[in-house]
């Protein structure tokens, strides 16, 4: 089988979604791969580099997409809905699509992929099961986006974040709150400790206290009815509007002591819940900043727009939707690892097998044989629940 790389096309995006030196690795699986050419480029790779490792290179991406049984893309339709559309002439049934999808966000899109027979996965999809991880491109990327944030916030707060003790005297370190402590809050709280800062972070979710507390940040407490905040698969799910309310009355003062506030809240298909109002805004000392990583959902802050910096009252609010694609050399090895498992995963005796027994397969395939086939995108699309299926599909493409 021929695994096609191309050029990512959603702008700005500066990711590639395999790097030369897991190539061997697929050679190994049957797996020959053509690539783009200088699809790598924005990322710092040359596609000399895809050649020494046994890529081929070809001039365009209909080649890409001719020539390729499964193609893989950090971002595809449904993640890159206006430019990704004219992929859609270049898909073929029998086909195989791998990236991120959006599949909850933009269901009508993953129909349009099925219309055209292709096989499609969503990486956004993959449970949160133990052997599951290597293949965790959420995770990974959310570990860039977490240290970004604080990096964005270190160089926009006018304080230095550590303590300095000088003869001039002695300079406070920067307070910093971390709202959820999901993979990019934890590494926010660890990027934020290692730069000086005095960090606490504050979850809905009771059992992530000592992972805070691991990494020397204080666990901020509220009492609240937090019930059961994790939903299917190991992700976020969305509490009630009375909740939210209820935790935002009691979070004002916490933010109001901190000179940066970093909020990660982000529910898979849903809107953002907001977390930080314009009055908790008002009640922050001149200087202060807020970085909230997920604006791309409407923001945990009510002054956030999207990729834009909005300055209240002396409070500068960031809202970047894309941080991984601002490293993206790393971005791009870690996302590579993660796919590159998944094909090994897929891929038996060079050809796809979709073991529909197996948990990852199943809750990642989208559309299969002219068809959306991923229960809960049926159900947003309001077509029927289809009837389970036990049998190993294979395709050669």
């Amino acid at each position: 089988m021929i695994v096609g790389i191309c050029k990512e096309t959603f702008p700005g995006e500066r990711r590639i979604a395999l790097i030369p030196e897991v190539i061997p690795g697929l050679t190994k699986q049957s797996l020959d791969v053509v690539v783009e050419a200088g699809a790598g480029q924005e990322a710092g790779i040359l596609d000399s580099a895809f050649e020494a490792k046994g890529a081929r290179v070809v001039p365009s991406r209909s080649e890409v997409f001719a020539e390729a049984d499964i193609v893989v893309q950090v971002r595809s339709l449904g993640a890159n809905p206006e430019v990704g559309r004219a992929d859609l002439e270049l898909m073929r049934s029998g086909q195989t699509i791998i990236g991120f999808s959006e599949p909850l966000s933009a269901p009508e899109l993953v129909r349009d992929v099925g219309n055209t027979g292709v096989t499609s996965f969503a990486m956004e999809l993959l449970p949160r099961i133990s052997r599951a991880q290597s293949m965790d491109a959420l995770s990974s990327m959310a570990t860039i986006a977490g240290y970004k944030a604080v990096l964005l916030a270190a160089g926009t707060l006018p304080k230095m974040f550590p303590m300095f003790m000088t003869a001039a005297g002695t300079v406070k370190p920067a307070k910093v709150l971390v709202v959820g402590a999901g993979v990019a809050g934890l590494q926010a709280i660890a990027t934020a400790k290692r730069l000086g800062a005095v960090v606490s972070a504050y979850d809905i979710r009771p059992a992530v206290k000592e992972q805070v507390e691991s990494l020397g940040a204080r666990f901020v407490e509220v009492e609240l009815e937090a019930g059961k905040a994790e939903g299917k698969g190991g992700y976020a799910k969305a509490m009630t509007e009375e909740f939210y309310r209820e935790q935002r009355e009691l979070m004002a003062k916490v933010v109001a002591g901190n000179d940066v506030v970093i909020t990660t809240a982000a529910v898979p298909g849903k809107k953002a819940p907001l977390l930080v109002t314009r009055d908790m805004v008002k009640g922050m000392a001149p200087g202060s900043v807020v970085v909230d990583l997920a604006a791309e959902r409407g923001g945990n802050c009510e002054l956030t727009k999207p990729d834009e910096t909005v300055v209240e009252g002396g409070v500068t609010i960031l809202g970047p939707t894309n941080l991984p694609s601002t490293v993206p050399y790393h971005a791009s090895q870690m996302y590579s690892k993660n796919i590159s498992t998944l094909l090994v995963h897929l891929v038996k005796d060079g050809m796809l097998e979709l073991n529909l027994e197996d948990e990852i397969t199943r809750e990642m395939l989208l559309t299969h044989g002219g068809e959306v086939v991923q229960p809960r995108v049926r159900e947003l699309l309001g077509l029927p629940e289809k009837a389970a299926k036990t049998e190993e599909v294979t395709s050669d493409g």
